[in-house]
């Protein structure tokens, strides 16, 4: 079976309970999970809308940063989905997943997923304030 069992961008609610059952392995002896939700501040300024956007191409891009990550540990499984569209404060904008044989493997999976998925993947966030200043952000956080 593939490493990569689940990927997505996606512009209906992300489920938590959909990525944890795509990393379900029996070969795994740990699963770390990184949910990121869309907070009511940024830089301590409140926060009054959020919306995401992705290049066409940023599924490819995800799936290549996965790729990388399956190669790099000793993940049995991995799973990563993101939100783009509006997002109210709570919603939740990212779901990743890796398990491994081992915690520790799990958890290092697991946070250079996100951080990769970040950095490398085209998906860009637009927040406006509450004094109506707005900003994009190069991807998510």
């Amino acid at each position: 079976m593939d490493v990569i069992r689940l990927l997505g961008i996606r512009d209906t609610s992300l489920s938590v309970d959909e990525v944890l059952g795509a990393v379900e392995d029996h070969a795994a002896g740990g699963t770390a999970v990184f949910v990121g939700t869309v907070r009511e501040q940024d830089g301590g300024r409140p926060v009054t809308l959020l919306s995401y956007s992705a290049h066409p191409s940023a599924e490819e891009h995800l799936r290549r940063v996965a790729e990388k990550v399956a190669a790099d540990h000793q993940a049995t499984a991995l799973a990563a989905v993101h939100r783009v569209g509006d997002l109210r404060l709570g919603e939740i904008a990212v779901v990743v997943a890796a398990a491994c044989p081992h915690r520790g493997e799990a958890f290092e999976a697991c946070r250079r997923l996100i951080d990769d998925l970040k950095h490398e993947v085209p998906i860009w966030k637009h927040q406006v304030f509450a004094d109506g200043d707005a900003e994009w952000v190069g991807a998510c956080d």
